[in-house]
């Protein structure tokens, strides 16, 4: 079993090879992408590396999976990878904008588009080696706000049901899930028709997107 995917080769990408294999010597980890260019980067750490698309990748080879996925490209891999499967089980659903009211629940809400919604206890750049300490921030040395994780899962919105991936710290900067943690969204995504707000989020940073199935 592969200890770790890694799902891109960018800068972020880079630093999870880098600190993974680092903490984890002799352990298989893939870093996958399809910039075969960034691969090359990586061609000095002890790591194998796969020339496709990430997603793609995740969407094919999860019947043999790894410990770890870790998410390095710039989309929600989690509810991109939930949207794949539904289209494989022909279900009959349609993505939605995340409703604005979700922006009040949540600490310094931000959109790049109407459909997905960032949040993040953190209104400064993070260093990039923080260890998610459980109660200190590693920037302002002050007491944690909390757990994001916990408050995207009580997001309250009539007609929604709030399902919450958790990102675990596997190395000073770098987040990741468990490929049963990634299924558990879909098997609850799956059991019962309506409305649901899929989040992926470690203790400061998250991410949310929507869709409804019938």
């Amino acid at each position: 079993m592969d200890y770790a995917w890694i799902l891109g080769a960018g800068h972020f990408g880079a630093l999870a090879a880098k600190r993974i294999s680092r903490r984890n010597p002799g352990k298989s980890v893939v870093v996958v992408d399809e910039d075969y260019e960034k691969l090359e980067g990586l061609k000095s750490l002890p790591v194998k590396i796969h020339e496709e698309d990430a997603l793609a990748f995740l969407s094919k080879n999860l019947t043999t999976p790894p410990e770890w996925i870790v998410p390095a490209v710039p989309v929600h891999v989690a509810f991109e990878w939930l949207v794949e499967e539904l289209k494989k089980e022909k279900v009959n659903f349609r993505r939605l904008d995340v409703p604005e009211e979700v922006d009040n629940q949540v600490p310094n809400p931000f959109r790049m588009s109407g459909k997905t919604l960032y949040a993040s206890f953190a209104d400064f750049v993070c260093p990039d080696n923080c260890s998610e300490p459980e109660e200190i921030c590693t920037k302002t040395k002050q007491p944690r706000k909390g757990n994001l994780f916990e408050v995207l899962a009580k997001i309250d919105l009539p007609g929604y049901t709030p399902v919450v991936l958790r990102s675990h710290q596997l190395a000073p900067g770098v987040g990741g899930y468990t490929p049963e943690a990634l299924k558990e969204v879909y098997r609850k995504v799956l059991s019962g028709a309506g409305k649901y707000l899929v989040a992926t989020s470690c203790r400061c940073h998250g991410v949310i997107d929507a869709l409804e199935w019938s």
